[in-house]
């Protein structure tokens, strides 16, 4: 089956309010093209260097997600074209996002982390992190942040009912903490279900999925 063939076989599992990133990581150009010509616009990477040769070489119109963990002396080589930053999880890195998003004039879109797995692997805050987070002064001061929702990456295994209950953690998480909404954070992104697993995300509430060997078929690992 064709990576075109991929992309449409998965779009016809995925409602019509429900965004889908294909991740390209390690992936060649010429593929990200033959999913761009078959109407894909939203590619999620997970190491800066590569997006940054990715974005030089394709069409500019592609919305370049950031999907992997920040580090933020890092942010400043992405911060001209980034368009959605998935996975902050500290203070830090949003102040240097805030900061280099400044330099260009630019107000870049974040989601926060949240840890719902049980890998100790996994990043992310806790819901109380996230709570002090959204509800401190010191976000306030961010003018060139945008914190859209949040996003999870649920364990690893096979046990789909542990998968089903950490995506409705999550879930429950978003709705407990929208009312906080201000002028740079107002969430309505959901981002949670990957090839494995994103059909299961969506029916507890995902609204952005991030989808790549079922597209691309298995990752190249360098």
């Amino acid at each position: 089956m064709s990576i075109a063939e991929s992309l449409q076989k998965i779009k016809n599992t995925i409602p019509a309010n429900v965004t889908l990133i294909a991740v390209s990581k390690t992936k060649p150009v010429s593929d990200i093209l033959e999913a761009y010509n078959a109407g894909q616009r939203a590619f999620g990477e997970n190491k800066i260097q590569e997006m940054v040769q990715k974005y030089e070489d394709l069409p500019k119109d592609i919305e370049w997600h950031m999907i992997g963990h920040l580090q933020s002396n890092k942010v400043k080589y992405m911060a001209h074209f980034v368009h959605l930053i998935h996975g902050v999880d500290s203070f830090k890195t949003l102040k240097e996002i805030n900061k280099q998003a400044i330099k260009h004039k630019r107000i870049i879109n974040c989601l926060l982390q949240i840890k719902i797995a049980r890998e100790e692997t996994k990043f992310g805050l806790s819901a109380l992190e996230a709570e002090n987070f959204i509800t401190s002064e010191e976000l306030k001061s961010l003018k060139n942040i945008h914190i859209l929702g949040f996003m999870g990456m649920a364990s690893f295994t096979d046990d789909l009912n542990i998968i089903k209950n950490e995506f409705k953690t999550l879930k429950n998480i978003f709705n407990s903490l929208k009312k906080y909404k201000s002028f740079n954070f107002t969430p309505t992104k959901l981002s949670m279900g990957m090839s494995g697993d994103y059909q299961i995300a969506i029916e507890e509430g995902s609204n952005m999925v991030r989808v790549g060997s079922a597209i691309f078929g298995e990752r190249n690992y360098n």
